[in-house]
């Protein structure tokens, strides 16, 4: 919210060189705020008010100027140029926030969400096919163990077999007391 007078301090900024571009009614406002000063010296008060116009236009572009300065602003400036030229040979439209911050990280973020969701996708079922294979693989190994004692069982009844038959061997060869 502006106050009426500010348009012509705006005026002074963008028009330093002219004091012509402000409305009529700003001097008449000098004027009547001086008016027994105006009414005795009516060309020095104009000579007062347009020194004071003067002073205000150099005080208000050296704040400009020192904003610019303080901020680096001409490198913003050229920077936000060269983007703008750049975003023109782009086909994909500029992101815009709508204003309403659900909204704009909806669409900022969902984009992102989904492709990392599917690479996530693809490394589990990745995860998945390789369990299946060394679950398979672990299956074949319980069969070989399996199988193994198996073998190792037949092949201990078979020396028990064959110990048995040795003894009754042996018992057949001693002399019977």
């Amino acid at each position: 919210a502006t106050s009426p007078s500010m348009p012509w301090l705006l005026a002074i900024a963008v028009y330093p060189q002219s004091s012509s571009c402000l409305p009529p009614q700003t001097y008449q406002r000098f004027a009547s705020c001086y008016h027994r000063f105006y009414k005795l010296h009516p060309e020095m008060t104009r000579s007062i008010y347009d020194e004071f116009i003067s002073q205000l236009q150099s005080s208000i572009q050296e704040e400009i100027r020192e904003i610019k300065e303080e901020g680096n602003l001409e490198a913003l400036f050229n920077l936000m140029d060269k983007i703008v030229a750049e975003a023109q040979s782009r086909e994909e439209p500029a992101w815009r926030p709508s204003g309403i911050p659900e909204e704009d990280v909806r669409s900022a973020m969902v984009p992102y969400f989904l492709k990392h969701q599917k690479y996530l996708q693809k490394a589990v079922k990745e995860k998945e096919e390789e369990n299946e294979e060394l679950a398979e693989s672990v299956l074949a190994g319980r069969e070989r163990i399996a199988a193994l004692q198996r073998q190792i069982e037949t092949r201990k009844e078979a020396w028990r077999a064959i110990s048995e038959e040795q003894r009754e061997l042996i018992m057949t060869f001693k002399e019977p007391q």
